[in-house]
């Protein structure tokens, strides 16, 4: 055997060393081999650094991915492999049964160490592709790339899982049989963690909303950004900073409203003028929508509307509905001032005034009956 071999190669000239003695043999054994591993880490990092800040800044984001996901891994498969093959020559000098498990333990080890680069890379190259979007302008999914790449992470696990199983002896087929038949009692153990499973399925499917969208539902008391979409729950950060997790199966059974996904923001706004001023209420109304529609932030597209709306109490109300071009909140409500004040000065320009909660009085009687109700308040 190789292994058989290397111990040989090794042991001989230690043997001569050390006059024959087995004991100060093996600790020299040891001794080397563990400061190859050492040696063999500490050439193995500076190269990978020295390789990971090479591929850093090329405009390909596939080697910087690769190079940084195998860093850790591959000096942690260094140290599994040296120190298995020690753990091999303490077997052959004391054939302990211990030593036994030296094979599968380091067949598992470098199964994690190859799961984990993968894992990494998924995760590095999830970055990569956000980042290098970010920099050509493109429209950023932030959803499907976290949903391929959650469903990738999985997909290793679950096959490292199984391999591992396989080295150290268990039959796939029976553990997928004992899964099926666990899965049942599992399901109904677990059925709002799967319910919530689904629920996010659903998410990543029917995408009814993504990372950075504002959401709210009529149903809950919810609103606010969405920060991150998870297997089980999401996380909304609400209008006041705070954190809202939201189980997954909570969409499945209530509505959402997305309002980051509407196309314009509506001015919808009652001006009431005095019912002195009647006779110049069709004049400002034409004029306020001649400002409209000459208006470059106002969306001529959609509906646009202005018209005595109704006789109120107090006032002939003037309905103003129009829609702007712009969906950003901060734009839309600086539109909207200038839209009222233009309102204002319209209804002024016509000697007009905006009317304000009055009442009058009709006393019968004139001016002494006026007196009598006077010193009867007072």
């Amino acid at each position: 055997m190789p292994e058989t071999e290397a111990f040989a190669w090794l042991e001989r000239p230690l043997s001569r060393l050390t006059g024959g003695d087995h004991t100060l043999t093996l600790i020299l054994q040891l001794f080397l081999v563990v400061l190859a591993v050492v040696v063999a880490n500490f050439f193995l990092r500076r190269m990978l650094a020295k390789l990971e800040a090479r591929t850093r800044n090329t405009p390909t984001p596939w080697d910087f991915a690769l190079v940084s996901a195998a860093r850790k891994p591959l000096t942690v498969v260094a140290w599994v492999i040296g120190l298995a093959f020690a753990a091999r020559i303490v077997q052959t000098e004391t054939e302990a049964a211990l030593f036994e498990a030296i094979d599968p333990l380091r067949t598992v080890g470098v199964i994690a160490c190859m799961a984990w680069f993968l894992v990494r890379f998924i995760g590095n190259v999830e970055d990569a592709v956000m980042i290098q979007r970010q920099r050509r302008g493109e429209s950023i999914d932030r959803t499907t790339v976290d949903a391929i790449g959650k469903l990738l992470r999985v997909s290793v696990i679950i096959t490292a899982v199984l391999v591992a199983l396989q080295s150290l002896g268990f039959s796939i087929s029976g553990v997928l049989a004992f899964g099926g038949i666990g899965g049942i009692a599992v399901g109904f153990a677990a059925k709002d963690l799967l319910a919530n499973f689904f629920g996010g399925l659903m998410v990543y499917l029917d995408r009814p909303f993504a990372v950075g969208d504002w959401v709210r539902s009529p149903d809950k008391q919810i609103e606010g950004t969405v920060e991150e979409i998870g297997w089980r729950l999401t996380r909304i950060r609400t209008f006041d900073k705070r954190p809202l997790y939201v189980p997954n199966s909570v969409f499945t059974q209530i509505t959402v409203e997305n309002p980051s996904r509407m196309t314009n923001r509506r001015i919808n706004e009652v001006v009431g003028v005095r019912y002195d001023d009647a006779g110049k209420v069709a004049a400002i109304v034409e004029d306020i929508r001649a400002m409209l529609r000459s208006h470059e932030e106002i969306d001529q597209s959609q509906t646009l509307i202005v018209n005595l709306n109704q006789f109120g109490p107090s006032s002939l109300d003037i309905m103003i509905y129009t829609f702007t071009r712009t969906t950003a909140w901060v734009r839309f409500h600086q539109i909207k001032q200038d839209v009222m004040l233009k309102v204002a000065g319209i209804v002024a320009a016509h000697g007009a005034e905006i009317a304000f909660p009055t009442r009058t009085l009709h006393l019968v009687g004139g001016e002494g009956g006026a007196e009598q109700m006077a010193g009867a308040e007072r």
